[in-house]
């Protein structure tokens, strides 16, 4: 679904006084909007050609911290611009801000104008037409939880994120009487969202207190990206007017249920589901299965994109609906890939594996290189799975760590044919840091564990 206004439209709004505050977002290594408010009339003349940005936005781990090391940015290099471009299709109302529209911009090379290629952006934007030069337009969707607290995001940071209480007290799946609690912030944010041009379908309790789902519509993958990414900052910002908080961190306590991205994935081809063939096993055409045999055999080497943080790997529990098997089931919430929709036009595969922290743009692209490198190759699709995926001792084991997720990703010569060895090396680069850094620092969990009895 394109974004909600023209570039006319807006000029027409800012002359009114309707708008006068145009946000430019681009998106970092986490996932996360950055960028400026412009006055609206500058931007409509002349900040919609462009705008600068320090490049260490893509230098940066979630502290904000200038990480030494990068190739692409460095204080050899002196941190110089990157052009942040404005993708005019994208400009849209933002309604819980006041007189406010956004739009979302790429990084370009300020001398060369060219994309910045471990742009998550850029990254996406690739793989998609790669998709497009064999024919495929792809269509995905994310699923996004998280938590919802009564306290406000201050109130949480001055106790040390110590004593949180849900919004509801109690597992909450489904439930309608419990989401009613919850209803002031998610009514705000399904309204919102959907007057910003997001086609939200539906939010639900999730599968532990104070847990919460949200739905987008499925789209073309750039769009679903940039979706999936408003629909967190919107969360954020509608929870904090009302002095509320959200974390979507994969796993925010040890008891809890881990917090998770599903993404629905299809190919099209000429207005039509390339993934489904009535007459097949589960109508999973031969395209499919060459797809989901690429999203196996490279299943190991894409974890960090799914699983990019030292806490993502806690969500991977035996019995709390996060897979621990990167295999494939029809309908089975055990394995890590699920096909949906089987012996029907919306035959899709779910990947169950990525955490509510995941950049969506990578996490997109990464399942695009797969999929199509199985169809490239023509790959065999290996026997499905069934029963408890918990229990099988011979299904293929999701990364336990950050660190070996970083070696395979590292390792990959899939992923470094896809997205380059540059971006590759930035990626492991950041990976390495958020290793070592979690190394470095003591945790309470230490202190509790040693501090008398050692």
């Amino acid at each position: 679904m394109p974004a909600n206004l023209t570039f006319a439209a807006l000029k027409t709004a800012v002359k009114s006084g309707e708008i006068d505050t145009v946000l430019t977002c681009i998106v970092d290594m986490q996932g996360r909007l950055l960028g400026k408010r412009f006055h609206a009339v500058h931007f409509i003349e002349s900040g919609f050609e462009e705008t600068h940005g320090c490049d260490y936005l893509l230098a940066v781990d979630v502290d904000m911290t200038t990480v030494p090391g990068f190739k692409a940015s460095n204080w050899t290099r002196g941190y110089g611009d990157y052009v942040h471009k404005p993708d005019l299709s994208t400009i849209r109302r933002i309604p819980w801000l006041p007189g406010t529209a956004m739009v979302m911009c790429d990084l370009l090379d300020h001398h060369t104008h060219a994309e910045i290629p471990h742009s998550p952006r850029a990254i996406l934007k690739r793989q998609i037409a790669r998709a497009k030069a064999l024919g495929y337009d792809a269509m995905m969707a994310t699923e996004l939880e998280f938590y919802l607290f009564e306290e406000s995001f201050e109130h949480l940071r001055d106790q040390g994120y110590r004593a949180m209480t849900p919004m509801v007290r109690f597992n909450n799946d489904y439930g309608i009487f419990g989401s009613m609690k919850e209803e002031a912030v998610m009514r705000a944010l399904r309204n919102g969202l959907y007057g910003a041009g997001i086609p939200v379908e539906n939010s639900k309790g999730e599968a532990d207190a104070g847990q919460e789902e949200i739905n987008i519509r499925y789209s073309d993958a750039l769009d679903t990206a940039d979706m999936h990414t408003i629909t967190k900052n919107a969360t954020k910002e509608i929870a904090h007017q009302q002095g509320r908080s959200v974390t979507f961190m994969a796993k925010y306590a040890t008891a809890k249920a881990g917090s998770s991205s599903h993404i629905h994935q299809s190919l099209w081809s000429k207005g039509k589901p390339a993934f489904f063939d009535k007459d097949a096993d589960h109508g999973m055409s031969q395209v499919m299965r060459h797809y989901m045999a690429g999203l196996l055999k490279h299943a190991t080497d894409l974890t960090y994109f799914l699983a990019p943080n030292i806490n993502s790997y806690k969500r991977f529990t035996v019995g709390l609906f996060a897979p621990t098997k990167a295999v494939w089931s029809t309908d089975n919430r055990t394995a890590g890939y699920r096909v949906c929709g089987a012996d029907t036009k919306g035959v899709r595969v779910e990947c169950r594996v990525g955490g509510a922290d995941l950049n969506p743009y990578l996490a997109l692209a990464a399942q695009l290189a797969a999929g199509l490198d199985g169809i490239d190759q023509k790959m065999e699709l290996e026997p499905e799975m069934k029963g408890d995926m918990y229990s099988s001792k011979k299904a293929r084991d999701i990364p336990h760590s950050l660190r070996d997720a970083t070696v395979a990703m590292d390792r990959s010569k899939m992923l470094r044919a896809a997205f380059g060895d540059d971006v590759i090396d930035h990626y492991v680069h950041a990976a390495r840091w958020e290793v070592s850094e979690h190394d470095r620092v003591v945790t309470d969990w230490e202190l509790m564990r040693g501090f008398e009895r050692l």
